[in-house]
């Protein structure tokens, strides 16, 4: 399938020799269809009327162009006139009749375009670590250039439609070709030769994104097109090299330029703002122990700040769904399959689900927007597309069935799927031939019990569903009619990803691939946000009549997470597409356009429904939620030791950015781990080992180190590092898997590293030997937490550990149980030591523990009156846990992606919990924890924005997180 511009490997030297071929087939009689010179073209012959009725152009030859609403021209038939996509790939490009017989099919130029790398270590990222993100780049500049060679190709497109670009390094008549198709992927023509000769190399190099739509009408010979030219952001090593050659080709980079200037001029402001703060504060910090005072919880309140993350800016108001219409909405009927009696707001969901599966087009002469689509005002049969511009004529657009349940967690998203399943059970009707009325439900291995659960427990006894869950070595060889048998068939990401894994493409024979299911319901969607993952493609590939994704959290990090979803669910129009995504939403929204803002609510409003616990016609009577940040000063000592490290962090950043190849790789994960110290030297100034320090070091002059007791459990920390940081493996680009590490200290996904070991016997980021697969390193527990460091002097105090304790003694008779989370279990062990000599009972929950064991915690934290405190690692706690027996928390440490911490606080305050809810954030003042709460509030806006949330619940490659570590830095 061609692939666009943004995911396109180098060329690898091809061109020269796509060159030299091209010379030698050359002959008088074939023509060159990327030429830029209008007087070298023959003559054109006039087409008859009777071939040309569906492939060729239609251009309007008299009178002027006629606009349609909206400032669009028609000056000639648009793209609705040719084939839809499912007729393109048989379709050959009209052959002019002076041409020979032997000219080019459509397939032969999409064989043109460049194709993947099959080789294994091609399908890492990038062999710099972090690699730079196409979603990353800014702007350099605009360039207004034309499309050549329009006569001879059939794709349309009109006014200010989106197209897409392709290079095709093996066009036999130019190497430096840049094809132009339009959103069905019709080839339009070419980038002109010369324009093309410049712009080429930027691509193939990967320094150059390139977006554009047509600036106007398709003429007899070419057409005008605007692109917008990207490249690396400025804090990456190859901007200045990028824009010096772009200058010396005389490419724009007006728009660069001015941002650096913008960007010069804030930094200056803010460097005057931290000196006049530094000289304020320059005499503050009080030592450990100042103070015998117990303080109250009182006090303790009084000296934090009130923290609403619920907060949003006054312009997201403006767009997307109200509270009013949510409560408004209609209801469905209380299905009589259904033993529980649903609550208003779910039979509002069931109708609202049942009315997404059977999506249609507007009617003529409406004035409604479906999906983003619309009706043309000009022609009555055709559809426009908002977003895109894109058009289509005499047949309605597809369009997705289904959508993305977004409600907070503990609202019923899993009884309200139960009554969708149940719904139209009775009625079903298969839409084509060989489809089944079973529904299949994807879901963490975690929470895969709980959807049969959950089923036996809401549906009635007497009219039971049959239910199959289909995962682990004991599952059956299943085919289509063995799946007949069931309504419901649960199976795991892994078990998905598995049997997409065996060869050939849908339908297959065996396995999950060989039915076109019902529906398909995706639990805890967010899982697929990574596009580029195994697990995206999984789901992706599965044929089904609807797609539904269930998710708390459709945005995590950015709104990449959201396209993947939006994929899944079957969005058209051109948005399906990452490039476009990108393009129309994505930059413009990272802009603050107030258009893009708009639109991204409009897309939340059609394909996605979300309420909150706090909306009043929801109504779970919860109790209210107060959250404060608590500030710390360091002790003067702390404080020396921070700086030094936060000083060592800057200097490895401007490093890094001077650096590439293998040394880009070991400054950015030395870097990574200074940040980790930093982080830790906000809670205790013991938690900063000097393990993982030796071991970079033994990795710089050795590049693999032996497996020692001691370097092992420098690795193990290593990895708990990548684990916490939510790192991505670097040759599936998936969230990690199964997590491994090798003794050169680079972090993969275990199916993915041990098929590169198989095959190549070589890591593939640094090409060290691999020998086995006995060489790599897990971690020491399943959730990445830390063993117990026996080096610690559990005696020795810090600021935090004493603002925590405070807390603890002021929550003392006043019948509040506490959960203390934190990333690190070092950090719960040292405040376990403290709680032992004050006298607190206490349990505790983290990752080191048996099943056993952690089921006794939550008993005693529910069922023993004196059991007042649970230290929780965040890793275990933000996922499938009940904790309402608790109605105070404290989370002593934060990372910049805050999903995690909103549902571990989720945990306690959720349907259920009767008592007013505290929250205290632990955070060092003038520290890194204060930037990160930056970080977590522009994520949060970005999710605020999207639903037009007033009071919102709170809630990557590497190269977004480096956007992060920038900004801590600062």
């Amino acid at each position: 399938m061609p692939r666009s511009v943004p995911w396109m490997a180098p060329n690898g030297g091809k061109q020269s020799a796509a060159s030299d071929a091209s010379k030698r087939k050359r002959s008088s009689d074939v023509i060159d269809l990327t030429g830029d010179s209008a007087e070298t073209r023959p003559p054109k012959t006039p087409r008859s009327s009777a071939g040309t009725t569906s492939q060729s152009r239609s251009r309007s030859s008299a009178g002027p162009s006629s606009s349609a609403a909206g400032g669009r021209s028609f000056a000639r038939t648009p793209s609705w006139t040719q084939p839809s996509p499912s007729s393109q790939r048989s379709r050959t490009a009209y052959v002019p009749p002076w041409t020979p017989p032997q000219q080019h099919s459509q397939a032969e130029r999409d064989a043109w375009l460049q194709e993947e790398d099959s080789g294994i270590f091609e399908n890492v990222a990038s062999s710099q670590n972090p690699p730079i993100a196409y979603d990353q780049y800014q702007k350099y500049g605009s360039l207004d250039t034309k499309i050549v060679g329009v006569r001879y190709y059939t794709g349309f497109a009109t006014i200010g439609e989106r197209i897409t670009i392709k290079r095709e390094p093996s066009n036999p008549y130019d190497p430096n070709a840049i094809r132009i198709d339009n959103m069905i992927n019709e080839q339009i023509g070419h980038i002109g030769r010369n324009v093309a000769a410049k712009l080429a190399k930027y691509i193939d190099k990967g320094w150059l994104l390139m977006e554009g739509s047509l600036a106007g009408e398709i003429g007899q010979f070419d057409c005008p097109i605007a692109l917008n030219l990207f490249g690396p952001p400025l804090s990456s090593p190859l901007s200045e090299e990028v824009r010096e050659r772009m200058m010396m080709d005389r490419l724009p980079t007006q728009d660069i330029s001015r941002y650096e200037r913008d960007q010069k001029k804030r930094q200056q402001t803010a460097e005057r703002k931290a000196a006049a703060n530094s000289q304020f504060k320059a005499s503050q910090g009080p030592g450990l122990g100042d103070s015998t005072q117990e303080q109250t919880m009182q006090d303790i309140i009084s000296g934090s700040e009130r923290f609403n993350p619920r907060d949003v800016s006054r312009a997201a108001e403006e767009y997307g769904t109200s509270e009013d219409d949510l409560a408004a909405m209609v209801k469905a009927k209380q299905p009589m399959r259904l033993a529980t009696t649903m609550l208003p707001y779910q039979l509002q969901a069931l109708a609202w689900m049942l009315d997404k599966e059977n999506p249609k087009a507007p009617s003529k002469g409406s004035k409604d927007f479906v999906q983003l689509w619309r009706r043309h005002e000009r022609y009555p049969n055709a559809f426009t597309n908002i977003a895109t511009n894109f058009s289509i004529k005499d047949r309605e657009p597809p369009l997705a069935s289904g959508g993305i349940l977004a409600d907070d967690m503990g609202l019923g998203k899993t009884l309200e799927m139960i009554s969708l399943v149940v719904s139209d059970l009775e009625d079903w009707t298969p839409s084509q031939e060989g489809e089944l009325g079973a529904t299949l439900i994807v879901s963490p291995l975690s929470v895969m019990s709980n959807w049969s659960d959950q089923i036996a427990r809401h549906v009635r006894k007497d009219q039971p569903l049959r239910v199959y869950t289909y995962h682990g070595a004991g599952k059956k060889s299943m085919g289509p009619q063995d799946f007949s048998q069931y309504d419901v068939v649960i199976t795991t990401y892994q078990t998905l990803a598995s049997d997409w894994a065996t060869g050939g493409q849908p339908p297959k024979s065996k396995g999950l691939y060989s039915a076109r299911w019902r529906r398909i319901i995706l639990d805890e969607g967010h899982n697929i946000r990574n596009p580029s993952s195994k697990g995206a493609s999984a789901v992706n590939a599965v044929l089904a009549r609807s797609r539904w994704a269930l998710t708390g959290t459709p945005i995590i990090n950015s709104l990449k997470d959201l396209y993947s979803l939006l994929r899944f669910i079957g969005i058209t129009g051109g948005l399906e597409k990452l490039e476009v995504f990108n393009s129309v939403l994505d930059r413009p929204v990272k802009a603050n356009d107030p258009s893009a803002q708009a639109l991204l609510q409009a897309i939340m409003s059609a394909f996605c429904l979300r309420r909150r616990k706090e909306m009043k016609f929801v109504d779970l009577k919860l109790p209210e939620l107060s959250e404060f940040v608590h500030r710390i000063d360091f002790a003067d000592k702390e404080r020396e030791r921070y700086m030094a490290l936060f000083q060592e962090a800057q200097g490895t950043l401007s490093s890094y950015r001077k650096v590439e190849g293998q040394k880009a790789v070991e400054t950015y994960r030395y870097l990574l781990e200074i940040l980790l110290r930093l982080r830790q030297v906000c809670n205790h100034w013991q938690m900063c080992s000097e393990r993982v320090t030796n071991l970079m070091e033994q990795i710089q002059k050795q590049k693999v180190v032996e497996l020692t007791p001691e370097n092992l459990k420098a690795l193990q920390d290593m990895l708990s590092l990548s684990i916490q940081s939510q790192e991505e493996c670097a040759i599936c680009l998936d969230d990690l898997h199964t997590p491994v590490i090798t003794p050169c200290a680079h972090v993969f996904g275990r199916e993915c590293i041990e098929r590169v070991i198989e095959t190549q016997k070589k890591c593939p980021m640094c090409r060290a030997e691999l020998k086995d697969n006995s060489v790599l390193v897990q971690p020491a527990n399943d959730f990445g937490d830390e063993v117990k460091d026996e080096s610690i002097d559990f005696d020795a105090s810090s600021t935090k550990l004493e603002a925590l304790i405070d807390i603890l003694k002021a929550s003392k008779g006043t019948g509040n149980k506490t959960v203390v989370f934190s990333q690190w279990t070092k950090f719960l062990d040292i405040v376990q030591a403290r709680l032992d000599r004050e006298g607190f009972k206490y349990c505790r929950l983290d990752g080191t523990m048996s099943a056993r064991l952690r089921d006794q915690a939550l008993h005693a934290l529910e069922d023993d009156p004196d059991c007042t405190i649970m230290l929780a690692s965040l890793g275990v706690c933000s996922v499938g846990l009940n904790l309402v027996a608790a109605n105070q928390v404290i989370l002593s440490d934060s990372w910049w992606a805050p999903a995690i911490e909103d549902q571990a606080v989720d945990r306690v305050h959720r349907l259920g919990q009767t008592k007013k809810t505290s929250v205290f954030r632990l955070v060092m003042e003038g520290s890194i924890e204060e930037r990160t709460l930056d970080i977590q509030a522009e994520k949060r806006k970005l999710m605020m924005m999207a639903f037009q949330e007033k009071d919102n619940k709170r809630g990557k490659t590497k190269s977004s997180r480096l956007g992060d570590v920038e900004k801590l830095l600062r």
